[in-house]
């Protein structure tokens, strides 16, 4: 069993170990970052392959050296050894999504210093056959550990093949010119629909969205569909209680699994809300953040857009060539370690280019947006922005954007900014009192998730005041030719956000007793 602790092998497993919170997202049986990958997947998978062999090789050649000069032995299995479980505990729990606390990757650097270094070097003062029993123990492990190495690089092969062709141009379903449904011969009206991503307000006068509560009804008591955009939106869209997804490798939303009978159901784009419309003879268009709705929902689209410039673990962006993601692991290491060691609430160097990257999702959807509100044949629009969502993009006291000193607050000024632009586009056209307006959250505002994250402001915790998760999120819905507001105080079920959305592209409802009424037969 010698060969297993050649300095190849023990250096491909090191690799496997290190690389884990890079490789772990990319070859995961989920596909969830895949899912939601924008562009070309080759950009990540040719970066990450590239990063794990270079790493294989520099951990084998410095481990082929130390093994033909003793001197170097003790130092480099030391420092081998004392750095395993830092990386170990940073990588596993960027994995689950966590944040680790300051103090456990301190001591996860100070205890192996202590516990494995000095002990080590005396050994190999006083002691050198317990010494190489330790060390060729560590090695046998490592060695073992490359047959996980060897895995990664099959799986990452293959999955990367499999999502060669991911967001290729979609085919999108052509409206008929002769279409025979209510929306051809003028009988309904448009309905859009605006979906907020984390929409909750605490208690804040926002103009827009009061002026609108002002003529439109206000459903005071959600039950949120999920907690989360990829299981709510679907939730939203089918009338289906979403609480898991099965993503295949090239990308493709397979199933989706429903709590209400607890069963896996296969996911139709016709047995969606976007079909219903279709169905009415009506045009759908959306423009979208986070999910591919291009890739999933093309068959019942006759205009789409998305985008989601998202991080990849070890500081790599999708949207980025992947000789400039090549890097990134090394940057993101040496910025997530100072910061631990000196700067605990210091954003780390990755939160500029994602703010940016959040800006530049938002103004690419609201240009897509605009394209979609001035077009005549889409009578059913969806737009999901990716505002208040944190972090901050927005300065409200400046009203221009911001890469730093931004909240929760300030993204739902933006929000509110954002409304505002919608009605005025409509206004334009003279197409506001006529048109059904339908303003959702996907989810609240998740003060559990954020709070003691860089993004969570003193601002925020000021507005939040203490209180604790509201899981109630934003539901306010106008009707065509509204002008006074009412409230809805009873629970509404946002899963049955569908259902309202069918009733309304019917033209079943055309007061707000109408809605009253139907709300409460249908909680």
């Amino acid at each position: 069993m010698k060969w297993i602790t050649h300095p190849a092998l023990i250096g491909l497993g090191l690799a496997m170990l290190c690389s884990l919170s890079v490789t772990g997202p990319l070859i995961s049986s989920a596909h969830y970052t895949v899912y939601h990958l924008q562009g070309s997947a080759s950009s990540l998978f040719i970066a990450v392959g590239l990063d794990f062999c270079i790493l294989w090789i520099c951990l084998a050649g410095l481990l082929w050296l130390a093994g033909r000069r003793q001197r170097l032995l003790a130092v480099v299995w030391c420092v081998l050894l004392a750095s395993l479980p830092y990386v170990l505990l940073k990588n596993l729990v960027s994995l689950v999504g966590d944040t680790p606390s300051r103090r456990s990757m301190l001591g996860a650097i100070v205890i192996p210093v202590f516990c494995v270094v000095l002990p080590a070097l005396y050994l190999r003062a006083r002691g050198a056959a317990v010494f190489y029993k330790v060390q060729g123990l560590a090695a046998t492990v490592l060695g073992f550990c490359s047959l996980g190495g060897m895995a990664v690089m099959v799986q990452l092969l293959w999955c990367g093949w499999e999502a060669r062709g991911l967001n290729a141009t979609p085919h999108l379903h052509q409206r008929e010119a002769s279409a025979t449904g209510p929306a051809a011969v003028g009988a309904r009206r448009r309905v859009i629909w605006v979906l907020m991503d984390e929409l909750r307000f605490p208690g804040l006068a926002l103009p827009a969205f009061d002026r609108l509560a002002g003529g439109a009804t206000v459903f005071t008591h959600v039950v949120p569909a999920a907690n989360a955009t990829a299981l709510a939106v679907p939730s939203l869209m089918t009338g289906l209680a979403v609480d898991g997804l099965r993503v295949s490798a090239e990308g493709r939303l397979l199933s989706l699994h429903d709590r209400g009978s607890a069963s896996w159901r296969s996911f139709d784009p016709h047995q969606t809300v976007f079909q219903d419309a279709l169905n009415l003879g009506d045009g759908t268009g959306i423009a979208g953040w986070y999910n591919p709705y291009c890739r999933i929902l093309p068959e019942v689209l006759d205009r789409c857009f998305w985008t989601s410039r998202l991080a990849h673990q070890g500081h790599m962006f999708a949207s980025r060539p992947f000789e400039a993601n090549l890097a990134g692991p090394l940057r993101g290491f040496a910025s997530t370690t100072w910061r631990y060691l000196f700067h605990e609430k210091q954003m780390s160097s990755i939160a500029v280019p994602l703010t940016s990257m959040h800006i530049a999702d938002y103004d690419d959807l609201v240009a897509a947006g605009d394209t979609l509100l001035s077009d005549p044949s889409i009578d059913f629009l969806f737009l999901h922005m990716p505002i208040p969502h944190p972090g901050g993009i927005f300065d409200r006291r400046l009203h221009s954007y911001t890469r730093v000193s931004s909240s929760y607050v300030d993204n739902l000024a933006l929000a509110d900014q954002y409304l505002e632009h919608i009605r005025q586009l409509l206004e334009r056209d003279g197409e506001w009192d006529g048109s059904t307006i339908v303003v959702t959250g996907d989810h609240s505002w998740r003060t559990y998730l954020w709070a003691g994250s860089p993004e969570w402001t003193a601002e925020d915790e000021a507005v939040n005041d203490g209180h604790p998760f509201d899981e109630r999120p934003a539901y306010v819905v106008k009707l065509a030719g509204q002008q006074r507001g009412a409230r809805i105080e009873t629970p509404f079920s946002a899963v049955r956000t569908r259902a309202l959305l069918d009733a309304l592209l019917t033209n079943q409802l055309h007061t707000a007793d109408d809605l009253r009424s139907w709300a409460q037969a249908n909680p």
